[in-house]
């Protein structure tokens, strides 16, 4: 079985959400990826989990994690923010908050063979960890090809 991340700009259109379904379903049906590893930043990161959330009801098999890159901190007594999708890496919490968010990047890396991105630029910590991935080899899906 395999595994796949994601790694994407803050910002991006509502409009990668029927391409980035249909890319996982590939995934799932022709390269049994089984499990999903993605962050929680952005758009892209909201938009990567709500598909898979779908995915996981006609998938049953397939799992998926939002990986912290730190641990939570409840807000008040009315936070009703729901964990029950969540993991932190092991190791993450003796990394400094700084370099929380590139650490935890890194690990979901390591846990991939495939890597879906949104990426438009060559600039910023998405670009960064696309082309880390090219270099190790990993299938890289750019959903901004698919994007006109």
């Amino acid at each position: 079985m395999s595994a796949c991340t994601f790694f994407g700009h803050r910002d991006c259109p509502s409009s990668i959400k029927p391409k980035l379904r249909e890319v996982l379903i590939d995934l799932i049906e022709n390269h049994a990826v089984d499990m999903f590893y993605v962050g929680q930043q952005g758009v892209y990161d909201a938009i990567v989990r709500s598909v898979l959330k779908e995915l996981v009801s006609v998938y049953p098999h397939i799992n998926y994690a939002v990986v912290l890159e730190r641990i939570p901190q409840k807000r008040d007594e009315f936070d009703t923010r729901d964990y029950s999708d969540t993991m932190l890496p092991e190791g993450i919490e003796t990394v400094h908050p700084r370099f929380a968010i590139s650490w935890r990047n890194k690990w979901m890396l390591r846990q991939s063979d495939y890597v879906v991105i949104y990426i438009t630029h060559s600039w910023g910590g998405a670009a960064q960890f696309a082309e880390m991935a090219t270099h190790q080899k990993k299938t890289v899906i750019n959903l901004a090809h698919f994007d006109e």
